[in-house]
């Protein structure tokens, strides 16, 4: 059963057709990769998913329920969370304060029991405090937790966004390009870290990206994008030999 439907969903910037009648579907537990050249729509339909943009027309339900009506920290409690495809760490702050803030949410103390230090929000905090440590812990952030997020390297810094929006304990997480700008080692360590989130975890994923051998080495199922359309869906080896994803990507024999 599908944890997540999205169906005919269409979105117009001004005349630019950004997304026309998109429609796909991801099983829990399912590792999702969505691809397509620069501007084909996959940020989009992130930003749908998440509340930052409501469609024209369409349908999105997660887990039997709507999401086109809620706002965005809606959506997130509802059980989705979203890294950016430029990190959007909070520099100034310690690496073990950008994961509390994604905590934030699944903490019911609020500005009065944080102003009055009720004996249960101090359980609340150290409990919350343990969880962050023990994410960083699983995303091998352990020995950085003290750190100012800013002075990370960038392969860093994209786990500790995937960390934070771990800590609000979604169902479903959205990866928008986590591997843009590493190295192929880093590449490599992020493709065997994703997997085994899906699995300790039991989450459902969502992945856009540009390399090619991630999301097929990752990925149970392919959705391709081209300018706003969906032209391809299927396995990752069906996907690679398409017709269309190739000329999508690499333009038409005429075209060479």
């Amino acid at each position: 059963m599908a944890l997540l439907r999205v169906e005919d969903l269409s979105i117009r910037f001004g005349g630019l057709a950004a997304l026309a009648d998109v429609g796909f579907e991801v099983a829990e537990g399912e590792i999702l990769g969505l691809i397509g050249p620069n501007g084909a729509g996959k940020s989009t339909v992130f930003n749908v998913l998440t509340g930052l943009y409501r469609p024209d027309s369409g349908r999105v339900t997660f887990a039997g329920e709507s999401l086109l009506d809620l706002a965005p920290h809606a959506i997130a409690r509802r059980g989705v969370a979203r890294t950016f495809q430029n990190t959007e760490v909070f520099r100034p702050l310690s690496v073990l304060d950008n994961v509390l803030v994604g905590l934030h949410s699944r903490l019911s103390g609020g500005v009065f029991g944080a102003a009055v230090w009720s004996p249960r929000v101090a359980r609340e905090e150290r409990a919350a405090r343990e969880r962050a440590l023990a994410l960083l812990e699983r995303l091998g952030l352990g020995d950085v937790a003290t750190m100012e997020a800013g002075g990370l390297p960038l392969g860093r810094q994209k786990r500790l966004e995937m960390a934070r929006a771990l800590a609000a304990e979604p169902r479903c997480v959205l990866l928008d390009e986590p591997a843009g700008g590493l190295n192929p080692t880093e590449t490599r360590a992020l493709m065997d870290l994703i997997v085994r989130l899906r699995d300790e975890l039991r989450l459902t994923l969502i992945v856009v990206e540009h390399d090619m051998d991630l999301v097929m080495g990752i990925s149970d199922r392919v959705v391709v994008l081209h300018y706003g359309r969906k032209i391809a869906e299927g396995k990752p080896r069906e996907v690679a030999t398409d017709p269309a994803v190739i000329e999508a990507y690499l333009g038409s024999a005429e075209d060479a």
